[in-house]
């Protein structure tokens, strides 16, 4: 909503996997011809399989022709009714996003005849190089060079109405293939690279169209309700609107859009994964799957809605693919064994946002009432925190004044793994390093008794009753 005198101007967005490739169907077909996912499974003529009829660059398959068709007669509508001339598109160098996104190009260049318009302002298109799928252009680990400005021109663009298209990001130029510049397969560092250059130039691209004229027709601010369209329903895709917006369709790719929309949600701040670690979290597409956004300038996105596909299932039958677990997006997840706990150390005003977050839940999750500390809050206190992944896991307080060491606690689905005995190693290291001599914990269960005990800690006579601890706590110590 629109606070009073504040104009907050956007700019349309729609981010569209493309349909069913040939590779795609190749791999359901090896998973349903022997038994993927199952004891059965025979990897070795899955591979075999995969490795006889994978292309490097593979276009649609029939079901993907079907896709494209449906995404088309959809967002012809759409576009012509919602969005300003020109549409803009950014598509990725590759054969299956081109043909998935030509018959939507073909619709928004005919004339009202069906005859192709020599007129060009329906569509601006730009075939963006750093916007491929992760791993690249290869067969057989051999690189592929793609297809060039001009093949892309000849073979799909031009026969679409599209004569002046543009072409970013061939790093060895336009007139080599847009991967001629790889040494191999793209490994996993080299994607999240490209994804944040991918992120960086996509707002570039996107802040210099806000900051033309403000006066300029398509880009207002679409949270305000003007006269006339009172009755406009906001959540109709297909129904004409008073006022059409600017509109940036970007055609892309189920991996790669996943790391890129991970750096929209987080902004620029933990969205990297650890080389060679799958992703930890990742946005899931169908074949043809939109996601719609709103960008507000300077890094701002609003996520309206994903992997939307209104298009796919009707009286004609259904045409989703792509877009579930056995379709190989829970090899995105990793193994348990990837996710080694991590012990790290740092003053309560260095700690990172997010971790900040996640220990504060924690201690308002697990602890006792009766042990929740109010003081000890200053800077001295040293926080620390064992994470698994980006999860934080268990963690505690360390006053470097006093040796004090206080709020210990660990999820519970993670306590009898060593968890508890790390983080208090973790705290005496830390400690001896800080030349405190002696520390001091008041657990007030019996298993966090039994687990200092087992660390060095001992009962200490005397009274119980110091800072807002109940008397039924046990003091313990430990010298160092």
């Amino acid at each position: 909503m629109s606070e009073e005198g504040t104009v907050r101007r956007s700019i349309s967005i729609r981010l569209i996997r493309h349909a069913e490739s040939r590779n795609n169907q190749v791999y359901g077909e090896a998973r349903k011809l022997f038994r993927g996912g199952t004891p059965d499974f025979d990897l070795q003529g899955w591979l075999k399989y995969v490795d006889d009829h994978r292309s490097a660059d593979p276009g649609l398959s029939e079901v993907g022709k079907i896709q494209a068709k449906k995404l088309s007669e959809y967002l012809e509508t759409h576009l012509i009714n919602q969005a300003s001339r020109p549409v803009r598109f950014v598509v990725s160098p590759m054969r299956r996003t081109i043909e998935t996104i030509v018959p939507t190009l073909e619709a928004l260049n005919k004339n009202n005849d069906g005859a192709m318009s020599s007129d060009s302002s329906a569509c601006e298109v730009m075939i963006n190089g750093f916007y491929f799928e992760s791993e690249g252009c290869h067969i057989r680990e051999k690189v592929e060079p793609g297809m060039n400005a001009s093949e892309i021109n000849a073979s799909l663009l031009n026969p679409a109405g599209v004569n002046d298209a543009s072409f970013l990001g061939f790093q060895s130029g336009e007139e080599n293939g847009w991967y001629a510049h790889g040494k191999g397969p793209e490994t996993r560092p080299e994607s999240e690279e490209r994804a944040a250059k991918f992120y960086m130039w996509m707002m570039e691209y996107l802040d210099q169209q806000l900051s033309e004229d403000k006066d300029v027709h398509d880009i207002f601010d679409a949270g305000v309700t003007l006269p006339g369209e009172e009755n406009e329903k906001c959540h109709d895709r297909l129904a004409k609107k008073n006022r059409r917006r600017r509109t940036a369709i970007f055609v892309g790719h189920g991996d790669f859009m996943s790391l890129v929309l991970k750096r929209i949600v987080a902004g620029f701040g933990h969205a990297v994964e650890k080389e060679a670690v799958p992703h930890r979290s990742a946005f899931v597409h169908y074949n043809t799957g939109i996601t719609e956004l709103e960008y507000f300038g300077n890094g701002r996105f609003l996520v309206m809605s994903q992997n939307h596909i209104p298009h796919l299932s009707g009286p004609d039958g259904c045409y989703i693919t792509g877009g579930s677990l056995k379709d190989g997006w829970s090899y995105l997840m990793p193994g348990d064994g990837c996710l080694d706990s991590e012990v790290s150390v740092a003053f309560s005003d260095e700690v990172q946002p997010h971790v900040h977050e996640q220990t504060e839940a924690l201690r308002s999750l697990y602890l006792s009432k009766k042990n929740k500390k109010t003081e000890d809050t200053d800077n001295t206190n040293t926080i620390i925190v064992v994470k698994r992944g980006l999860q934080v896991i268990g963690c505690a307080s360390l006053n470097e004044k006093t040796g004090r060491l206080s709020d210990v606690v660990v999820k519970p689905s993670a306590r009898r793994r060593q968890v508890g005995r790390s983080l208090i190693e973790a705290v005496k290291n830390h400690a001896k390093a800080s030349n405190i001599k002696k520390l001091v914990a008041q657990p007030d269960t019996a298993d966090g008794k039994v687990l200092f005990e087992k660390m060095g800690f001992s009962a200490v006579d005397g009274d119980n009753s110091d800072g807002p601890y109940s008397s039924e706590i046990v003091r313990m110590e430990c010298k160092l």
